[in-house]
């Protein structure tokens, strides 16, 4: 159950609404979206409190019935929401493209490729500087030095920085040097850590899980919307289906079927879903023909000799290629690539 707060309520008001729901039994989770205020009171039977609560000042209206994920619901916010990252907009009409390599592994590979996809059109540079993997024996990243590296190729090409966050304990630290907070495939349901971004101020970007239902990622934005943080980024990367002959399946029809139920702003991975270099422009393509507000594709100056997931990347010369391939699909589907 949901009770919407009157604009302008006071601390002392919203106060009282706390203590009355948890003085009957139930746990109260205050939340800010969009300039309303929330407070979602959670437990079984809470919807016997509804007439009462929505008695109480400062409770504008209640919602008995609210949906799983009401926060996120286009139903009680239907105008899309665009998610800025200082000039550049995410869900804001045209195609935005977050490039760069898998992991950085040195300055002059992440100089060269930030360098590259920045002339290329691309506005936001991703890189690894934890990066969790299946194997225990693989690069796992640089750390904190990696993140410095990342904040020096801004500076030099003015592209803002999307890197993954692995624990809560690490999301003040990230947050310092990135712009944008990715939230990996393997820890979309990793709900301390949805809590951790959502109370910090920088943009998230929430990726599928590889075996999670549409529904279950909308549950897991609604845990950073709800923690107070309402600049989220849906990504599709693919699921894991019994197709082996890519490393996941493209689902291209969660991205209409995102539009439909959430006003968050949804971007694709071709990289992840691909597996290999060779289909990811085509995969591409099509994600902006369903209406993709973004792609985020792996980019690196040898691939085959990267540290981590080069079958999947992009040479600079292919990117390239990719991005004027890009253009006149974006311009087609009146999603123009800002280039």
């Amino acid at each position: 159950m949901i009770a919407v707060l009157e604009r302008g309520c006071s601390v002392k008001v919203k106060a009282d609404i706390v203590r009355f729901i948890e003085g009957a039994g139930f746990r109260a989770q205050v939340s800010e979206a969009e300039g309303e205020n929330f407070i979602g009171v959670v437990g079984a039977g809470a919807e016997a409190l509804a007439e009462r609560l929505g008695a109480m000042p400062g409770v504008r209206e209640v919602h008995p019935a609210a949906a799983p994920y009401p926060l996120v619901s286009r139903r009680r916010h239907p105008e899309p929401t665009r998610v800025k990252v200082d000039e550049v907009i995410v869900g804001g009409g045209r195609l935005e493209v977050i490039a760069g390599p898998c992991a950085v592994e040195s300055r002059d590979q992440l100089m060269a490729v930030a360098t590259a996809v920045a002339a290329a059109g691309a506005r936001l540079l991703r890189g690894g500087a934890f990066k969790p993997r299946t194997s225990p024996y693989s690069f796992q990243g640089l750390g904190e030095e990696g993140l410095e590296l990342l904040a020096e190729a801004r500076a030099r090409t003015g592209l803002k920085v999307v890197t993954e966050v692995v624990a809560p304990e690490d999301v003040e630290l990230v947050a310092r040097h990135a712009d944008v907070l990715q939230i990996g495939a393997r820890n979309m349901q990793n709900f301390r850590l949805l809590s951790a971004v959502g109370g910090q101020p920088r943009a998230v970007l929430l990726k599928r899980g590889m075996m999670a239902t549409i529904e279950e990622l909308l549950l897991a934005a609604e845990y950073v919307v709800a923690a107070g943080n309402p600049r989220v980024i849906l990504c599709e990367r693919g699921i894991r289906t019994f197709e082996r002959e890519t490393r996941n399946t493209l689902d291209l029809s969660a991205v209409p079927a995102l539009r439909e139920k959430t006003h968050l702003p949804v971007i694709v991975d071709p990289s992840h879903a691909a597996g290999r270099r060779e289909i990811v422009p085509d995969l591409a393509r099509a994600a902006v023909a369903v209406g993709a507000d973004g792609l985020m594709v792996e980019v690196h100056p040898d691939p085959d000799r990267a540290l981590s997931d080069g079958r999947q990347s992009l040479t600079l010369e292919a990117f390239e290629k990719m991005m004027t391939e890009l253009a006149e699909v974006a311009r087609a589907v009146g999603r123009p690539l800002f280039r």
